[in-house]
């Protein structure tokens, strides 16, 4: 069963090397990977070079953004599964693939996995800053959803549901999700154990106003894909929950 992963990339030559290395030493290896990249100006290109040997098909041109990037790399994707890892991040383990797979294999009409994500230094990958234990599926309005950098999902759901909306500048992931899982009720499994570190730092939490405009984001995929929730409360149902997600 071949698995598609994706990496979208823009003049990411600090911390690309790090992600390519974490795909490379993958135990599970029917991986197809394929790089997206935004037309970078820095070493980028020249560090996915050197990893010719993993990197099955790479695209480098200018594109509308993050999410833009993404839906080229599902179009081109062949796999029946489809999962992304992003320029900065890195497996927990080298295993962390070959669990994800086990789960599709043992269960074979299942749609998708999802897992759980530390969060680390920007500077110290080994320092985990922040613990997001997604555990089980409970609705999107109780503030739970699944981190995006774990979700895996079969290709033809895709194909089925669509891909990423450019209408969401922030949270087309988090709509994404919402769609596939409470609007079209595809299948879902956990996957107890982390299996990303991801650096803090990240464009939808760096600044007041970006958090609020992935909240007021996140409160437009409720009512475009018609589920209910309550406007005044969900804001707060989101963002306490992650307060107790940081390691003491």
């Amino acid at each position: 069963m071949k698995i598609s992963l994706i990496t979208v990339c823009f003049n990411s030559d600090i911390t690309i090397r790090e992600t390519f290395e974490s795909v490379k030493n993958q135990s599970y290896k029917d991986i197809e990977y394929i790089v997206i990249d935004g037309g970078s100006t820095d070493n980028t290109l020249k560090i996915a070079n050197d990893y010719s040997d993993i990197i099955t098909k790479l695209i480098s041109e200018p594109d509308k953004g993050l999410y833009d990037a993404m839906n080229k790399g599902v179009v081109n994707s062949t796999g029946e599964i489809v999962g992304l890892i992003n320029s900065d991040d890195i497996f927990c383990d080298n295993n962390a693939i070959l669990n994800v797979m086990s789960l599709f294999k043992r269960n074979l009409n299942l749609d998708s996995v999802y897992a759980d994500l530390f969060y680390v230094s920007q500077f110290n990958t080994n320092k985990i800053v922040r613990k997001w234990i997604t555990g089980i599926k409970k609705s999107f309005s109780s503030g739970w959803h699944p981190a995006h950098p774990t979700f895996y999902v079969k290709k033809h759901i895709y194909d089925s549901y669509g891909v990423y909306d450019l209408d969401y500048t922030l949270a087309a992931d988090f709509e994404l999700m919402l769609r596939f899982i409470e609007k079209f009720n595809i299948s879902v499994k956990y996957l107890e154990k982390p299996i990303i570190k991801m650096r803090l730092g990240g464009e939808s939490n760096k600044s007041l106003k970006n958090i609020c405009i992935q909240n007021f984001e996140c409160l437009r995929a409720f009512k475009k894909n018609k589920v209910k929730n309550n406007i005044f409360l969900y804001p707060f149902k989101r963002i306490i929950p992650k307060i107790f997600q940081f390691k003491n």
